[in-house]
């Protein structure tokens, strides 16, 4: 009797550690959708996530669980009162990175998302979100907080999400002021710094902020300087080598993205050029 107890004890055993290395394969997927949408409306985003509805493990997210995050950090307008945001997720295999598409999302870009996901401890991972109409999207880190917990069976540390939370925010509020892309490059560069911010006082952090902007061409208002530097504080309570790796991954990305943006711009004013010579030698050629 003892014996068959013993088998049981660690078949049992055996099968409570199977069911973390099943929830962390890769490949798995969720869905997630805000409480407040019709089924309309839900269809809808199933659609542009290119789902039918029912294939995939769907949960839902309401706005009290977004405003445990967002409150205090966002206006009431943007928070509103309603769950909108929907998330899809798709985990990758290792060292496969993170990729986010959106749609319907109005304040948040692409690389917002992947910056502060990071930040939270979200990796390898295929991300979109989206809404039947346009929403500024900061609700949807809440989505994918509770999909990536679900797949993976392990809670992501709550400081991380915070502070991944207040990350998407300010940089968001720092994109109303510059470029999108250098929003996201100014705050990838202090997240590289978090182990030099750590020893600086607040002014001297402030000085650092000033300096690293006027290298993109930007002088920020005293307002964003000091979220800014509120953001580095929040930041270093992380494992900042752990984080400034993954920095170090996205910025050769972002880089790549900057660099071809003005490629393009480039090869636009050659064309340009080329088209008013053109134009003049007619002009020339006629008069």
């Amino acid at each position: 009797m003892k014996r068959f107890i013993s088998i049981i004890v660690a078949f049992c055993m055996l099968a409570a550690l199977s069911v973390p290395a099943l929830a962390m394969g890769e490949g798995q997927e969720r869905v997630v959708v805000g409480a407040d949408l019709t089924e309309e409306q839900i269809l809808s985003v199933y659609g542009q996530f290119g789902l039918t509805r029912g294939s995939v493990t769907e949960l839902t997210v309401t706005n009290a669980e977004e405003r445990d995050y967002l409150e205090g950090l966002v206006s009431e307008d943007v928070i509103g009162h309603n769950s909108i945001s929907c998330v899809y997720i798709r985990t990758l295999p290792s060292g496969s990175g993170l990729t986010v598409s959106t749609n319907n999302i109005t304040w948040c870009t692409q690389d917002m998302y992947r910056a502060a996901l990071m930040t939270a401890g979200v990796y390898d991972a295929e991300v979109r979100v989206g809404a039947p109409f346009g929403v500024s999207g900061t609700a949807a880190l809440t989505g994918i907080y509770k999909a990536y917990e679900s797949i993976t069976g392990v809670q992501l540390q709550q400081q991380a999400k915070s502070a991944a939370t207040d990350e998407l925010v300010i940089t968001a509020e720092l994109a109303d002021q510059i470029e999108d892309v250098d929003a996201v490059a100014i705050v990838s560069e202090l997240k590289l710094i978090l182990d030099e911010t750590q020893n600086m006082t607040d002014e001297d952090l402030r000085a650092q902020i000033v300096q690293i902007a006027g290298q993109y061409g930007y002088t920020l208002s005293d307002a964003i300087v000091s979220q800014l530097v509120s953001l580095c504080r929040t930041l270093e309570g992380l494992s900042t080598d752990q984080l400034q790796s993954k920095v170090e991954q996205f910025k050769s990305t972002l880089s790549n993205v900057a660099q071809y943006a003005q490629q393009v711009q480039g090869f636009g004013a050659k064309i340009s050029s080329i088209l008013d010579s053109i134009k003049s030698f007619f002009q020339n050629l006629f008069n």
